[in-house]
C-alpha cells in the first residue's frame, strides 16, 4: 500500500492531471478557504475531501482516505530548531508572533494542535479561514489590520522570494528564511533576534 504513497503525487499521473482542468480550481480551493469553514455542518464535505475526490480518489484505491490522510499529515514535519528560535525568552517576549500562511484547513488546524503553535504565534491569518493567499496583497493588509501594528514594525519571513515581495511593498522588512543560522544574523541585524 505504501508504495502507491511514494510518488509526490500519489496515485495522479501527469495525462490525469492534463485531461482534468478542474484541478487548478480545486487546487485554489483547497488552500483559499471557502465559507464552508463557517457554515460547516456535519453533512458538509469539508475542501480537503473534495480535494481529494477530484486528485486522487477519481477513482479505486488499495488504501482508504483515511490511511491517505495518516499518511499525507505524517508528512507534515516541525522544524524544530526554527520553532526552539521563537520560543527563546528574548524573542517571545519582544515580539508579537503572527503566521500567515497557504493551507487547507484541516492540515493547518493538524499542524497547530500538533506542533504547539498556539504556545508561539498569538494570529494566525490562514488561506483557509480568510479567503486570501500569499502572494496576493490583501491577505498581509488583512494581517496588518488585524494587529494594527505598522508595516514599518513587522518583519514577514517566508522561504520564498515571491511570497516576500507584496510584504516588502507594504513596508514590512523581509527575510527570506534559509537556515536558522542565516535566519538569527538578520533578524539580529534587524533588532528582533
Amino acid at each position: 500500500m505504501l508504495e502507491e504513497f511514494s510518488s509526490p503525487t500519489p496515485g495522479i499521473t501527469r495525462n490525469a492531471l492534463r485531461r482534468s482542468n478542474t484541478f487548478v480550481s480545486t487546487k485554489k480551493n483547497f488552500t483559499r478557504g471557502t465559507k464552508w469553514s463557517f457554515r460547516h455542518s456535519s453533512a458538509a464535505r469539508s475542501p480537503l475531501d473534495e480535494y481529494l475526490d477530484r486528485t486522487v480518489f477519481y477513482r479505486d484505491r488499495s488504501f482508504t482516505r483515511g490511511e491517505f490522510r495518516d499518511y499525507m499529515f505524517s508528512l507534515s514535519q516541525p522544524k524544530t530548531d526554527v520553532l526552539a528560535f521563537a520560543r527563546s525568552p528574548r524573542q517571545f517576549r519582544q515580539i508579537f508572533h503572527g503566521t500567515i500562511n497557504n493551507e487547507s484547513r484541516e492540515l493547518n488546524l493538524h499542524r497547530i494542535e500538533k506542533f504547539g503553535l498556539r504556545e508561539i504565534f498569538r494570529l494566525f491569518v490562514s488561506s483557509c479561514f480568510v479567503g486570501l493567499r500569499k502572494p496576493e496583497s490583501g491577505i498581509y493588509r488583512l494581517a496588518l489590520e488585524t494587529t494594527q501594528i505598522n508595516p514599518e514594525q513587522c518583519c514577514f519571513i517566508d522561504d520564498r522570494a515571491l511570497n516576500l515581495e507584496c510584504a516588502a511593498k507594504l513596508g514590512m522588512k523581509t527575510i527570506q528564511m534559509e537556515t536558522l543560522e542565516q535566519l538569527r544574523e538578520e533578524s539580529g541585524k534587524l533588532g528582533v533576534g
